[in-house]
């Protein structure tokens, strides 16, 4: 009787499973697989020995490894006992020798086959992709090939699969919370976004960092409808939210780096290699997780090369992290990697000057120029100043002297001198302290009211355009001579008339901003604006340039650096600024699994293609946020979500930062709503409700909100447990809290108070509370505060004489003082960003508005027109019923 491998068409091998008693059939070629038939095997399996393995095939083109490099490829377990494989690796003898080399899938297959074929007999459906034993997922410790699962019975896994969706995972359950019977708890913040149940065996890495943290990258919906009817039944958008360059915190890993340049991406889609591929005819080749195509398996991608030696594939960070960078080669450059360039653009108007602005951001310069990145000192720096003219300062390398160079001709602005104007930062450190300690001095008496802005920056421009970097720009005034220049359009007649459109004011009234900025993405130039003016100064019309060239903009209205809050939250936001590690020239693309396309973006860039995203510099903890549209049907377990970044470290070294997020995909409408990330919800409604702000009045852009509130929810509006603070974020959120026992130091540092409902039934009349919102810390104090409170930490004899507003805390010598001021200090910590809070101290009977700015937070109650919480969610209840027709 012929061997089963001999009736087999060529490139398949027929594997004997001893628990199945059947065999296994597999295309090497294309890592397909069937199973034979239990009971009505062919005559071929009839005469087939129990336990006798099928014969060895023969296997065309096909990388041999020498017994050094394999032993250190898969390990010595893994050579000294051939029925251990690798992960996501299936077993093929070679003709050749008694050793085993691995092709990827069989343990999966040899799983998945068996599971499928319950599914099948129950209803459930075909599924594809790789499907290892769901003990791998607590199997073997992270690194170490996993044990095969060839015993399991297969009537267990029947079992399992009722409680299994389209992708073979459990679903995620719905619970239902009432809106009206649980209000708002701060809490849900900082809940984790719902699990994401990928199949099992997804990912060829059982590391616990193969998936994306939702930190780096989220999606508002973590399973992912099949359809798009699916989707828009559920009226929850599709879309992800995006920090490509969060900033680290104390203790966290650094993003593995891949350094060797050997980068594996597929040739039809250009998705980069990650935990989610599959290996292929006995890992020679790897199949794309997006677009299914066979690619090759670089050839030093198992080598090496720091110590010239096989290396260990199962090791590499690209098929264990989520989040990795690669040092890319020189095919990934146009031009050698930029240094890092800073081109300040300071106005010396007589306002400037006045308010302290320049004095305090010439200090805060020169503390921080040890802070600017410049490992490889390679940084460039220039100072311009203005008001209606421009001066630039000529330094020499080596020296302490400079020279002002004024060009008043700002109608045609060119550069005074071709070079000293911007100079090495490491060079040139002790003229530039000269300089900084100078500069205020030289414009003290300076009575010149104007700004020619348009025209300094297009001298910094042509000053950094040839190279790129970011141009920082110190603005006190409102442009009024040269290019981009602005009036004023606000009018005190019409305000609270009909003729007062808030989204007038908010578009740009000059396209100078606008056509300007796109230059600078060209070029690679980023601006970021600080912006000061106690009088109108269009901050939209400004805000345009950090917007198209990802930037940002920081606003200080009514800036005096003579009240020490000003200066403090200026000097410290600056600072920051100055020493944030930045991407710079960079690029970002997201490519998606068949079915799913990117729709529209959201953030601080420049759409340069239909999906390809300028950035000039990418600023740390800076987010965006993608809609996706599903243009056709889904037919895969999960899909794959890939962000990829290509930009040069401000430390002179090219590299593409990859974040791969993989999601699974179901068919149940409870598993959409039980999968959505209320944080990532709220994030893009955010984005969207800013941009439709400049187009429409802000009453009419709150409307839309109503019934993406209410996503969700039946017409008794309980809605799902994931998405119980959504109305509230919707509405405002904020942070209360009380000082109960909060302030010391535990185990993990400063213990924070606990978080209270956002209303004023918790405030207590003879309390202190802090009411904070991310931006601005309010320090509300009721009438009956005893005097020894005051005393703690005021330092002052009674409530009568605390004066209400902005303010900076005493230190004293006392507990109450150290703890109140320990919770302040985390609380701004605890942002990521630049952002430095002011404090406000609001009393019960102080200044009416500021009152009203502090309670307004609280969400729960009703303030001036704004409703109450209870209030937002019946009329939330009035758009659902009318939506869904009082069902």
């Amino acid at each position: 009787m012929a061997s089963p491998a001999q009736q087999l068409p060529p490139g398949w091998i027929a594997q004997w499973n001893e628990p199945a008693q059947r065999y296994l059939f597999i295309d090497t070629t294309s890592g397909h697989s069937q199973w034979e038939p239990p009971a009505a095997q062919s005559p071929a399996m009839e005469n087939a020995p129990s336990g006798s393995p099928p014969p060895s095939q023969h296997h065309a083109k096909r990388r041999q490894y020498a017994a050094g490099q394999t032993q250190a490829y898969y390990g010595a377990e893994s050579i000294a006992d051939p029925s251990y494989p690798a992960p996501g690796m299936q077993q093929a003898q070679t003709p050749s020798s008694g050793s085993q080399l691995f092709t990827p899938g069989l343990v999966a297959e040899n799983q998945f086959q068996s599971q499928q074929t319950q599914a099948a007999a129950a209803g459930q459906g075909t599924y594809y992709g790789q499907q290892p034993d769901p003990e791998y997922i607590n199997g073997p410790a992270y690194g170490q090939p996993p044990q095969p699962a060839y015993g399991q019975p297969v009537a267990d896994l029947a079992g399992q699969f009722g409680q299994m969706g389209i992708g073979g995972q459990k679903q995620l359950q719905l619970y239902t919370t009432n809106l009206f019977t649980s209000p708002p708890d701060p809490r849900e913040l900082h809940r984790p976004p719902p699990e994401i149940r990928l199949p099992p065996g997804s990912s060829i890495s059982q590391s616990p960092f193969a998936n994306a943290d939702p930190s780096y990258q989220r999606s508002t919906l973590n399973a992912i409808p099949t359809s798009s009817s699916l989707l828009a039944k559920s009226k929850i958008p599709l879309a992800l939210v995006i920090t490509p360059y969060r900033s680290l915190k104390e203790g966290e890993e650094q993003v593995p780096l891949v350094s060797d340049t050997i980068i594996a991406r597929c040739r039809r889609c250009r998705t980069y290699i990650n935990p989610y591929v599959q290996f292929i005819d006995g890992g020679n080749r790897w199949r794309c997780c997006m677009c299914g195509m066979s690619n090759e398996v670089p050839q030093l991608f198992d080598w090496d090369q720091t110590r010239n030696q096989p290396g260990d594939r199962w090791a590499r960070a690209e098929l264990n992290h989520s989040v990795v960078e690669f040092v890319a080669p020189t095919e990934y450059m146009v031009r050698p990697p930029q240094p890092a360039v800073y081109v300040f653009l300071i106005d010396v108007s007589h306002g400037a000057v006045q308010c302290g602005m320049v004095a305090t951001a010439t200090r805060t310069i020169l503390e921080n120029l040890d802070r600017i990145p410049d490992e490889d000192e390679r940084t460039k720096v220039a100072i311009i100043c203005y008001d209606t003219s421009l001066y630039f300062f000529s330094i020499s390398p080596g020296s302490t002297d400079s020279a002002m160079l004024v060009v008043s001709d700002i109608d045609d602005v060119f550069l005074p001198k071709p070079t000293d104007l911007l100079v090495n930062l490491a060079e040139s450190k002790q003229s530039l302290e000269a300089l900084l300690g100078r500069v205020n001095d030289m414009f003290q008496e300076n009575t010149i009211i104007g700004s020619a802005l348009g025209p300094a920056l297009q001298a910094g421009y042509k000053l950094m355009s040839p190279i790129g970097g970011k141009i920082i720009v110190l603005s006190a005034s409102m442009p009024s001579v040269g290019a981009g220049i602005l009036k004023n359009r606000e009018d005190p007649k019409i305000l609270g008339t009909s003729k007062a459109c808030e989204s007038g004011l908010l578009q740009a009234a000059s396209p100078f901003y606008k056509t300007f900025a796109i230059d600078c993405s060209r070029a690679q130039v980023s601006v970021d604006m600080f912006l000061f003016s106690a009088a109108y100064q269009d901050v939209a019309t400004l805000a345009c340039l950090p917007h198209y060239t990802s930037g940002q903009t920081y606003y200080y209205p009514a800036f005096n650096a003579a009240r020490t809050e000003d200066a403090i939250k200026f000097a410290h936001e600056f600072g920051q600024v100055m020493a944030m590690p930045v991407m710079l020239e960079a690029v970002m693309r997201v490519r998606a699994s068949r079915g799913l396309r990117m729709a529209s973006f959201h953030g601080n860039f420049f759409v340069r293609s239909t999906d390809l995203l300028a950035m000039p510099a990418v600023p740390q903890d800076q987010s965006y946020a993608i809609e996706i549209q599903i243009e056709e049907a889904i037919t895969t377990p999960f899909v794959v979500l890939q962000t990829a970044v290509l930009h040069t470290t401000c430390y002179g070294e090219r590299r593409i930062r990859v974040i791969t997020l993989a999601l699974p995909t179901t068919t149940s409408l409870s598993e959409v709503f039980a999968s959505a990330d209320q944080i990532a919800l709220a994030t893009l409604f955010a984005n969207k409700a800013v941009e439709r702000s400049l187009t429409h009045m802000l009453e009419d852009n709150r409307e839309p909100l109503f019934p993406k509130a209410g996503a969700g929810a039946s017409a008794q509006l309980s809605i799902g447990d994931n998405l119980k603070i959504l109305p509230s974020l919707f509405s405002v959120y904020s942070k209360t809290s009380a000082f109960d026992k909060a302030g010391t130091i535990g185990e993990n540092g400063v213990v924070m108070p606990p978080a209270l409902p956002l209303t004023s039934e918790r405030l207590e009349r003879h309390g202190l509370f802090i009411i904070e919102d991310a931006q601005t810390i309010f320090l509300w104090i009721g009438r009956d505060a005893v005097p020894q409170l005051m005393l703690d930490v005021f330092n002052l004899p009674s409530y009568d004489v605390l004066r209400g507003g902005k303010t900076t805390l005493p230190v004293l010598d006392n507990p109450f003082s150290q703890r109140v001021n320990a919770i302040i200090q985390k609380t701004r910590e605890m942002r990521r960003g630049v952002y430095y809070p002011h404090v406000y101290v609001v009393k019960e009977d102080g200044e009416p508005p500021l009152r009203l700015w502090a309670l307004s937070a609280l969400i729960q109650d009703r303030a001036d027109v704004l409703p109450s919480y209870q209030q937002f969610i019946s009329s939330l209840k009035d758009k659902v019923n009318a939506a869904t027709g009082g069902y």
